[in-house]
């Protein structure tokens, strides 16, 4: 049967073939509305590619390496990203490729394609997987259309997908997906029409932009917005944006381009136009018997119906429905850029600031109300940037990912996260910390004297260098024994940093090492896979890949700055409240603060018991432990399991640190370590990331680890293939 359908055959070959998109485009199309010229790749085309090369195998292999109820957001990132590169690197066999390649050829010659998603349930009364699933415009010539339409098979596995079906209750391993081939339409103007608002269900929403509707899609373009009245058509209001861009296609994909002045100052619609698409959201809407979301454009006054799915509600309380949260995580390359010149010129210089300004407090000479108010001022300071820490820092992290796929697309490598060490060594902040303490360190190897002196608890005068230098570290970085984060206040007074600094000098210095290949061969290579129109493309991503790794890490040494001030002045209360003598006047005002309630003693692990006894029965068998590899080499040491930040202190050179999760506030111990395991899990994790800047083995995701491994043990960390063997256990 031939791989490549008419849309005149796709209600006869049934849904189930064809997707959920394939299947409303022909019903549509057999009511007269006007569509493009469409085609379809059916099921059955990726179920025969996936088997013949063995990639269901490889796919079931990534899924299972953790319960995937037990996977945080950077693991489904990292099997996502691993799973997309096998569709990439895995070639299309060659009698179906040919075919394909004829047949597209026949039907398309070197016409611009859109190439859209069609699973299965895509589209569903039920179930909308809308803007889960990838789509991509203006592909040109049939090894280019082959390429892409392997990216939206393999966009079943994108994160925001497999989440999505996880909370349906969906098998992940029966997914499929069909391919819609359409003639690219070179929009005049598009937009989306909701038949029902989410927010009024008497009313219809209506959205434009002038060109194509990606800019509207990814949320570059800000559309003009219509209200209208859902049963008449009546327009209850009508928002215009300022418009100055539209999305156009380019040589390859789409562009950004100035609009035209005259453009600027007319909505994309007249009143006529925008009656004309309500009354074809009833026309579709009486069809499926439910509201539409439809997407459509205007081609030299033609309406054309681009696709269309019905307006599901999926029964989620909103508190539980992470996609959305999910959804904002994915920026585009406009959004990004944006993104970082809010952070970089905005947001961090004002976190540094606030914290300079509160360091300039002396706590100890305010009076209990003034204190009082200081703790609530701080408070709501570190309550307003943890708002702005997931607003703004964590979708900025998404520019890892897109440099990693942008990477991937271009030189199609057999390591999914070659990339990544092109975006090491890029001057992170807890490594300038890091390199504070060495030169710390370095002062006690070479004065013997100095080195008896800490030993004996005896710390230098104030005018003395190494305290000189402390001094100005602990004001910058804070001390490293206080914790943050937990609630927990100094248990090691004043020694606890030295105890740390005389470790570090028990060696020489650990040397910094890029993990994998030469960096500058790999940015060679990527840069010479874009034509040159490209290349200042190319650089760009490459830029925001690396910020976008720096802030990874640095955004929480500045939240953690701010927390440290905050700590800081709770401890003050603290130490009031326990001496109440000493200064009674509104001590009840200080008493009745929430802030000096706040106890927390250990790290908070949440696992699941059944979890945790099939766990103990599989580590009795194997002695293993399979994680996430996230950092290249094999070590070995003495477990050092870290279930409060104080625990750090202990830390002794040559130890495998092993603990929940490692927050940047606790990453200055990384250069004592011989390997890094954790229980979160994702490449993008702060240990994982600072574990590389080391050149350290890292394993992620290392489930159940803490119950399972004892103080003491000697454990292997194989950082290559993610498997964490304890040598001392007897079976």
């Amino acid at each position: 049967m031939t791989p490549i359908l008419g849309i005149d055959s796709f209600i006869e070959t049934g849904k189930n073939q064809v997707g959920g998109k394939a299947f409303c485009l022909a019903r549509i199309h057999d009511q007269g509305v006007d569509v493009p010229e469409t085609f379809c790749i059916p099921c059955r085309v990726y179920e025969s590619y996936i088997a013949e090369t063995c990639l269901e195998d490889k796919i079931r292999l990534e899924m299972n390496r953790k319960p995937f109820k037990q996977m945080r957001w950077e693991e489904i990132w990292d099997i996502s990203l691993r799973i997309r590169n096998l569709f990439l690197t895995t070639p299309i066999p060659h009698i179906t490729r040919k075919t394909l390649a004829e047949l597209l050829q026949r039907h398309f010659n070197e016409r611009s394609v859109a190439i859209r998603s069609s699973a299965p349930g895509e589209d569903d009364e039920s179930t909308s997987f809308a803007g889960l699933h990838a789509s991509y415009l203006n592909v040109i010539g049939a090894d280019e259309i082959l390429k892409h339409v392997k990216l939206v098979w393999a966009s079943l596995y994108s994160d925001a997908a497999l989440l999505y079906r996880k909370e349906l209750g969906l098998d992940i391993h029966t997914s499929k997906m069909a391919v819609v081939l359409q003639e690219l339409i070179p929009s005049d103007r598009s937009g989306v029409f909701f038949g029902i608002n989410p927010s009024d269900a008497t009313e219809s929403v209506l959205e434009s932009v002038y060109g194509l509707n990606q800019g509207l899609v990814d949320g570059d373009i800000e559309p003009d917005r219509w209200i209208l009245q859902r049963s008449s058509g009546k327009i209850l209001s009508h928002i215009e944006p300022v418009r100055n861009h539209y999305t156009i296609p380019d040589k390859k994909g789409v562009a950004f381009a100035p609009l035209p002045q005259a453009s600027r100052q007319k909505p994309p619609l007249n009143d006529q136009e925008v009656h004309q698409i309500w009354k074809m959201g009833n026309k579709v809407e009486a069809l499926f018997n439910r509201p539409q979301d439809m997407e459509w454009t205007f081609y030299k006054d033609r309406f054309i119906m681009l696709q269309t799915r019905p307006i599901t509600s999926s029964g989620f309380k909103e508190a539980d429905d992470k996609r959305t949260w999910y959804l904002s995580l994915h920026r585009s390359y406009e959004n990004l850029k944006g993104l970082y010149d809010k952070i970089e010129t905005h947001l961090i210089p004002e976190m540094i600031s606030q914290t300079k300004l509160m360091g300039q407090v002396h706590l100890q000479g305010l009076s209990n109300p003034q204190l009082h108010q200081e703790i609530t001022k701080r408070q709501a300071i570190y309550d307003h940037w943890v708002k702005v820490y997931w607003a703004d820092f964590i979708p900025f992290a998404h520019g890892i990912r897109l440099f990693g796929q942008i990477y991937n697309d271009a030189v199609k490598p057999q390591d999914p996260y070659e990339f990544m060490a092109l975006l090491e060594n890029t001057g992170l902040k807890s490594v300038q910390r890091n390199n504070r303490l060495e030169a710390l360190a370095d002062m006690i190897r070479n004065d013997t004297d100095l080195k008896d002196s800490l030993e004996s608890v005896i710390i230098p005068d104030l005018d003395h260098p190494f305290k000189v230098l402390l001094d100005n570290f602990i004001l910058e970085f804070g001390d490293l024994s206080c914790s943050t984060g937990y609630g927990n206040e100094c248990q090691y007074g004043d020694t606890g940093i030295i105890r740390l600094l005389l470790e570090f000098a028990k060696s020489p210095p650990r040397k910094r090492q890029a993990s994998g290949p030469d960096i500058q061969t790999l940015q060679d290579c990527f840069l010479k896979s874009f034509p040159e129109e490209k290349y200042a493309f190319a650089l760009d991503v490459l830029h925001l890949g690396r910020e976008s790794y720096r802030l990874r890490d640095d955004d929480n040494i500045h939240l953690g700055r701010i927390e440290t001030r905050l700590v800081e002045a709770v401890q003050e209360g603290q130490s009031r409240l326990a001496d109440p003598d000493a200064n009674p006047d509104g001590l009840a005002m200080l008493a009745a603060l929430p802030a000096l309630s706040l106890v927390s003693d250990t790290i908070p692990v949440s696992v699941e018991p059944s979890v945790l006894e099939k766990a103990s029965t599989l580590w009795l068998k194997a002695r293993q432990v399979v994680g996430h590899p996230a950092g290249p080499g094999i070590a070995s040491g003495t477990a050092r399991l870290i279930n409060t930040p104080q625990d750090l202190m202990d830390f002794k050179q040559g130890d495998v640190l092993i603990c929940p999760g490692v927050d940047p506030n606790m990453t200055f111990v990384i250069p004592l370590a011989a390997a890094v395991v954790e229980e979160r899990g994702g490449m993008l994790i702060h240990g994982a990331i600072i574990a590389r800047e080391y050149g350290l083995p890292c394993i992620t995701g290392a489930t159940d680890i803490m119950r399972l491994i004892e103080p003491g043990d000697h454990v292997i960390v194989d950082g290559y293939l993610g498997i964490i063997t304890c040598k001392t256990r007897e079976l």
